[in-house]
């Protein structure tokens, strides 16, 4: 019987599992050298991953703003929060890139490489745009589901009493007013 898959689907499956083969052999380089006490990223090459230059960041910021309709300001915040505006950060949970998706949202939002910054910041950006819709408009809500999750945020009916959620969401909203 012959496959029913095109080509392309067949190489985008074969590509997802050596991605994610390569994902998982980082995670554990990653393990094995001990926990990371300064920050809440690495690199997955070892080398320095400098935060990208302020006037570049607000060109690619602004584009997606006006794009998804989000407000750039929150954009720059969860960038910051998530990255420290670094383009190659992986978190401890497998985040990756300047707004530190996980795999499964980037596959979902398309994202061919996480560690490009516009890439990121387009898809981070689309994310918090369907949480806002998603919670009607409820900033701590969207905050709380782009940190934790929405079934997570769901199950709590709000902000979930996480500390690492409470903090991410009331560092963002502080510096948001400031």
């Amino acid at each position: 019987m012959q496959d029913p898959r095109t080509q392309s689907e067949r190489t985008r499956e074969a590509m997802a599992e050596g991605l994610a083969s390569q994902r998982a052999s980082v995670r554990k380089q990653v393990e094995a050298v001990g926990p990371v006490r300064s920050a809440s990223h690495v690199n997955i090459t070892g080398a320095t991953c400098d935060a990208i230059p302020q006037p570049e960041l607000g060109t690619m910021i602004d584009a997606a703003a006006q794009r998804e309709n989000v407000d750039p300001s929150l954009i720059r915040e969860v960038a910051r929060q998530e990255s420290g505006f670094r383009p190659c950060a992986i978190s401890p949970k497998g985040a990756e890139g300047l707004m530190q998706l996980m795999p499964a949202t980037q596959a979902q939002l398309q994202v061919q490489n996480p560690f490009n910054a516009e890439q990121s910041l387009e898809a981070g950006s689309k994310l918090l745009k369907q949480l806002l819709d998603r919670y009607h408009g409820d900033l701590s809500k969207a905050l709380s589901a782009y940190n934790a999750g929405p079934s997570t945020v769901d199950r709590a009916g709000g902000i979930p009493q996480i500390p690492e959620t409470q903090n991410y969401v009331s560092g963002i909203l502080q510096r948001l007013l400031q």
